[in-house]
C-alpha cells in the first residue's frame, strides 16, 4: 500500500487569507485575556518583525497597526474536513490526523496516473482553494506523516527504502510518544536510527507498550489504527465579513470563493447540485435567502458562481451584510454532458443546458421552461410548462416554433401548400368542439406557416404558428 500525506501546517491562518483581499498585517492570538502570544503571522505581519510565540504587547511596541484575530480550533477543523471531502476524490480511504490529511493512493495511481502527475493534481487542488501544503507519500500513513513534516515532496514508494527514509529523521519531529522523545533525547537518542536499533524488550520495559505500538504503525508491522473520512451529505459553508457590506458587488468575491468550495466537495463526492441557499446574514440575526435552483445537476465553479451571482444581482439589500452562509442539501448524482468526437460548435460555445441556466438567472425561472406535452389534441392545448427537471416535449410530426396561443385568420393572397392535409376532429367532451384540417403552407411573402380551414375547403385559412 502507499498513503499520501498532506500537511497542512497553516490552515487556521490560510482559512483566513482565503476570504480577505488585501494583505494587510494579520496575526492569529491565542491564550488569557491579559497574556495573549501570536499563533500565526501572515507574510506582511512577519515582514514587519512580528513572530509566532510573541506577546501581542510587544507586537503592538514593534507595529502600531495590525489585525489580531483569535485563533478558532473550531474553524480550523471545519476547513481540514471541508479539505478531506476535497482529497475523497482521489481516494476512498481517507483519514484525518493533527494538521494533516492521510489518503490510501496505491489504487487510485491506475486511474489518475504515476505518483508524480498524481502529486500534481493534489498539489493543484490544494493551492486553488488557498491552503498552503507539504506532501509525502510512503508505505504507512504515520510514515507519510513524518516524512511530510521533514522535507516537503519527499517520496519513498518501496517498503524496503522506509527504515532507510526514516533513519535520518530527529526525534523531536518523529510523532512518537511526546515523554518518550524527552526521555530518549536525554539519553543521547537523537534520531530514529539509533531507535530502531535498540532491544524492545528494553524499550518495553522502560517505555511501556505504547512506544514500540507507534514504531510498528510508523513501519507498518501494525494497523494504522486510523478512523475512515466520509464527506457530508449537505453542505454548509459559512464565510464572516471583515465589515458591513452595502452594495451587492462588494460580496461577489467572497461569493466566488464559496461556489468554488461548493465545486470542490461536489467534485470530491463525485456529485452535482440542484438547489443551494445563499443567506445574507444581517444584525440581530436577521437574513436574506437567496434560492438557486437549477433544472439539471451541475458542479462546474465558474457555472455554479454565475449562476448565484445572476440571482443576487436581482437583490434590494434591506441591510448591510455581516456573513454569508451557503448551504446545499440537494445533491444529485452527476452525470457530464457528452459531446461528439467531431463536435464542429466553436470551443467557446455553451452547451445547450449552461445557457438554459444562465438565462434563467439573468431573466427568472419563470422567462425560460421546458414543454411537456398533454392528452389533448389540439394544438393550443397540447403543450404545457414542465415541472424543473421533467421530461422534454417531442411532438410526433412538425410542428412549428412558434405556435400562437389562439388561432388568427391568415390575411393577405392564398397561399401555397407545402403539405397536408391533417386532419384532426375532437373536443366533443368540452363543449370547444374542433374539426380541422391542418396544412404547412408558404404565405405570398414566403414564410412557412402551419394553418387550418374546415374540412374539404381551402379558404378562410386560420394561422395556428410560424415555422423558423
Amino acid at each position: 500500500m502507499l498513503w499520501a500525506c498532506v500537511l497542512l501546517p497553516h490552515l487556521a491562518l490560510d482559512g483566513i487569507l482565503r476570504r480577505r483581499v488585501g494583505d494587510e498585517p494579520l496575526v492569529l492570538v491565542d491564550g488569557a485575556v491579559n497574556a495573549r502570544s501570536i499563533v500565526a503571522v501572515n507574510a506582511s505581519a512577519r515582514d514587519a518583525g512580528l513572530r509566532v510565540g510573541q506577546r501581542l504587547t510587544a507586537a503592538h511596541a514593534l507595529l502600531a497597526r495590525f489585525d489580531a484575530l483569535p485563533y478558532d480550533p473550531q474553524a480550523a477543523d471545519r476547513w481540514q474536513r471541508f479539505l478531506a471531502a476535497v482529497a475523497y476524490r482521489y481516494s476512498s480511504e481517507v483519514s484525518l490526523l493533527p494538521h494533516a490529511i492521510v489518503l490510501e493512493v496505491s489504487r487510485s495511481l491506475g486511474l489518475f496516473g504515476p505518483w508524480p502527475r498524481f502529486e500534481s493534481m493534489l498539489r493543484a487542488d490544494f493551492t486553488a482553494l488557498g491552503f498552503r501544503h507539504r506532501v509525502a507519500v510512503a508505505p504507512t500513513p504515520h510514515a507519510a506523516y513524518v516524512l511530510a513534516g521533514i522535507e516537503d515532496g519527499r517520496a519513498v514508494l518501496a517498503p524496503d527504502g522506509l527504515r532507510a527514509a526514516l533513519r535520518d529523521v530527529p526525534m523531536r519531529k518523529s510523532r512518537l510518544p511526546a515523554a518518550a522523545v524527552d526521555a530518549l533525547s536525554g539519553m543521547g537518542i537523537r534520531t530514529l536510527g539509533p531507535l530502531l536499533g535498540l532491544p524492545r524488550d528494553g524499550l518495553r520495559r522502560r517505555f511501556g507498550a505504547g512506544l514500540l505500538q507507534s514504531i510498528d504503525r510508523l513501519l507498518g508491522e501494525l494497523p494504522a489504527g486510523l478512523d475512515s473520512y466520509r464527506p457530508p451529505d449537505v453542505f454548509d459553508l459559512r464565510v464572516e465579513l471583515t465589515h458591513e457590506v452595502e452594495n451587492i458587488a462588494a460580496l461577489v468575491f467572497p461569493l466566488r470563493r464559496m461556489t468554488g468550495d461548493l465545486a470542490a466537495y461536489l467534485a470530491g463526492r463525485d456529485g452535482g447540485v440542484q438547489r443551494f441557499v445563499l443567506r445574507l446574514e444581517h444584525r440581530e440575526g436577521r437574513t436574506t435567502a437567496v434560492t438557486v435552483g437549477l433544472l439539471s445537476p451541475e458542479r462546474d465553479a465558474g457555472m455554479l458562481f454565475e449562476l448565484a451571482r445572476g440571482r443576487l444581482e436581482h437583490v434590494q439589500l434591506p441591510e448591510p451584510v455581516l456573513g454569508l452562509r451557503l448551504v446545499a442539501r440537494e445533491l444529485p448524482d452527476f452525470v457530464p454532458a457528452g459531446r461528439d468526437l467531431f463536435d464542429e460548435r466553436p470551443a467557446n460555445a455553451l452547451p445547450i443546458e449552461q445557457l438554459r441556466e444562465r438565462l434563467r438567472a439573468r431573466l427568472g425561472d419563470r422567462a425560460v421552461y421546458r414543454l411537456g406535452g398533454t392528452t389533448d389534441p389540439r394544438p393550443e392545448r397540447a403543450q404545457a410548462v414542465a415541472e424543473h427537471g421533467g421530461a422534454s416535449y417531442e411532438e410526433p410530426r412538425p410542428r412549428p416554433t412558434w405556435l400562437l396561443d389562439r388561432p388568427i385568420p391568415l390575411r393577405g393572397p392564398a397561399p401555397r401548400i407545402l403539405a397536408g392535409p391533417e386532419r384532426l376532429e375532437t373536443g366533443w367532451w368540452d363543449g370547444a368542439e374542433a374539426c380541422r384540417d391542418y396544412y404547412v403552407i408558404e404565405t405570398s411573402l414566403g414564410q412557412h406557416a402551419w394553418a387550418f380551414c374546415q374540412p374539404g375547403e381551402q379558404s378562410g385559412w386560420m394561422l395556428q404558428g410560424w415555422f423558423a
